[in-house]
């Protein structure tokens, strides 16, 4: 092996080249492979389960239907007016939205009343549907006990990851870009 090439022209180099290649070189193997894993997902009944469905008036206007969106993916983040994690992230939520048209994201509000959740959306000028979950019917079907809590939803319709409290500010990007949505 002393006499290969390579060696040769590697082991000439300060340690500092040396470690560039070598940090090089490993990473040309994760390059090559399709999607990434998403992070490790919050704990979540639901994670592995269809979507549970629902239609419901968007605060905006008009209203959303998980059925008209069937063959894409989709994020579903639960949110209050009053939770500060909440709002820390909801402006990260509506750089994806814009970033990639392709995803469906829709926000759930489960404020007591529309105006803390208009609140929220004219602070942070949210361009997704958000519906009131005042009663917190949806909460329930999704098994939401703590906020903030977010659903990414694969392209047939199975939620694949569940991030709660604690998750770092990329993990739902990660986990779309892990379905191929998003990148």
């Amino acid at each position: 092996m002393a006499g290969a090439p390579g060696h040769q022209a590697i082991r000439r180099t300060g340690p500092l080249a040396r470690a560039a290649w070598i940090a090089v070189l490993a990473l040309l193997p994760a390059c090559a492979q399709a999607p990434t894993a998403p992070p490790p997902s919050s704990p979540s009944r639901i994670v592995g389960e269809t979507l549970p469905a629902f239609r419901r008036p968007v605060l905006q206007g008009g209203t959303f239907d998980t059925d008209g969106v069937s063959g894409r993916a989709m994020v579903v983040d639960f949110f209050a007016d009053y939770c500060r994690p909440c709002q820390r992230a909801l402006p990260t939520l509506e750089a994806l939205h814009r970033a990639h048209p392709e995803l469906t994201v829709i926000g759930v509000s489960v404020d007591d009343d529309a105006d803390a959740a208009m609140r929220t959306i004219a602070r942070h000028h949210l361009t997704f549907p958000v519906v009131h979950d005042r009663s917190r019917v949806l909460a329930g079907r999704f098994r939401v006990t703590e906020l903030p809590f977010t659903f990414v939803v694969d392209q047939r319709g199975r939620v694949v990851f569940a991030a709660g409290p604690g998750q770092p500010d990329d993990a739902v990007g990660r986990a779309v870009r892990a379905l191929g949505a998003g990148s």
